[in-house]
């Protein structure tokens, strides 16, 4: 049995943290799905179909990784997809109560899908999308934080191409 895994988010945007745990959990999985969630009550720098883009970009030469997009329950998604593990990115010991909820609510909806958290690399654990966006905004240098597609396309929007 093929051993699926999905890394889901809103990756507004994508940061270098979320692309290393992209790339180390493509190696633990045959298939990695990293799955963009759709949600229109949140209030995105970047639209739905412009995250799923610029993701499919950042990942492109990964083989085993794809890129798909849900709405609703997660652990709807990871049924239908026949997921096996969904994957979390773990920064810093104020996430864990948040992740572990999370957890334990996707255990008790389906107990044959298991949460793996990944710590962030030490050099990556203190990027958030949010404060990507917040220093972007006051064209502070995010170069190193997130990709290079990335970071042209936050410039562009918060500051029209300047």
């Amino acid at each position: 049995m093929k051993k699926i895994a999905v890394y889901p988010g809103s990756f507004d945007p994508i940061t270098n943290g979320h692309l290393d745990i992209i790339k180390r959990a493509s190696k633990l999985f045959d298939k990695l799905i990293v799955a963009v969630l759709y949600n229109s009550s949140k209030n995105s720098l970047f639209s739905f179909e412009e995250r799923v883009e610029l993701i499919r970009e950042v990942v492109k030469d990964i083989d085993n990784v794809e890129v798909d997009s849900f709405t609703g329950l997660l652990i709807d998604y990871c049924n239908n997809k026949k997921v096996n593990a969904i994957i979390r990115g773990l920064r810093a010991v104020s996430d864990f109560e948040y992740e572990l909820q999370m957890a334990q609510m996707n255990r008790q909806l389906n107990q044959d899908i298991e949460t793996v958290i990944l710590t962030t690399s030490t050099r990556y654990s203190f990027i958030s999308s949010s404060l990507i966006k917040e220093v972007a905004k006051y064209k502070g240098d995010i170069l190193e934080l997130v990709p290079n597609n990335v970071s042209k396309e936050v410039y562009k929007k918060l500051h029209g191409g300047d």
